[in-house]
């Protein structure tokens, strides 16, 4: 049962790789943002009180969170978790290593996807899609076949995600930094830190990653 923290900008494929160890592992991604308006949804004894505090206007605390994180292990993380979102500071650290222990589990690896960050950013903006069918287009790496017609539906309409732009891309790589910045040296003194290129492709990733969980890297 491996327990680890899967860290990457956006736009570094972290989303990918952690559903494809949830596919061939049976790990279960545990997302804060999404935990949360999940327990909301249902009314758990959790959802109910963070619902409240949402409703004034503040920031759910690191007990709320830990206690869902909890909620989560215990139903259905048999095979080993991905942490997402949570830890993003030294203190919610030790709290998930206080819930880990109580279940005698300990936190594995916290792998890191290296990338360089003006090729991240060409990735990114240079993104779209068929309007109609939703087949992924690139203007650097996948152009479709005949310049504006779609090679899957032949629609004409393509469009972007508004925040696929220079500007929102960097500023969500510095808050990424900036989050980021606080629990990797933490983790580098208890030599749980690994690092894989990040830029290379799904499949060479997801094998590096594959040899870290392995013990084979």
């Amino acid at each position: 049962m491996l327990n680890i923290i899967l860290l990457g900008p956006p736009g570094a494929g972290k989303g990918t790789q952690a559903a494809r160890l949830q596919a061939g592992r049976g790990m279960v991604q545990l997302s804060t943002g999404d935990m949360l308006r999940e327990a909301v949804a249902k009314g758990t004894p959790v959802g109910i009180k963070a619902k409240e505090i949402m409703a004034r206007g503040e920031l759910v605390s690191d007990a709320i969170v830990s206690a869902l994180i909890g909620e989560r292990l215990d139903a259905s993380a048999e095979q080993g978790a991905i942490f997402d979102g949570f830890p993003r500071t030294k203190h919610q650290a030790a709290a998930l290593e206080i819930l880990l222990s109580q279940r005698n589990r300990k936190l594995d690896y916290v792998i890191e996807l290296v990338v360089d960050e003006d090729e991240l950013v060409r990735r990114i903006v240079g993104r779209f899609t068929c309007a109609n069918c939703g087949a992924p287009y690139h203007d650097h790496f996948k152009l479709p076949a005949v310049p504006g017609v779609c090679d899957v539906c032949g629609s004409t309409e393509f469009k972007r995600r508004p925040d696929d732009n220079e500007e929102t891309v960097r500023t969500r790589m510095a808050e990424y930094r900036a989050k980021t910045a606080p629990i990797l040296p933490y983790y580098e003194e208890k030599g749980l830190v690994r690092r894989v290129d990040g830029m290379a492709s799904v499949d060479d990733v997801a094998a590096q990653i594959d040899a870290i969980l392995d013990g084979t890297a």
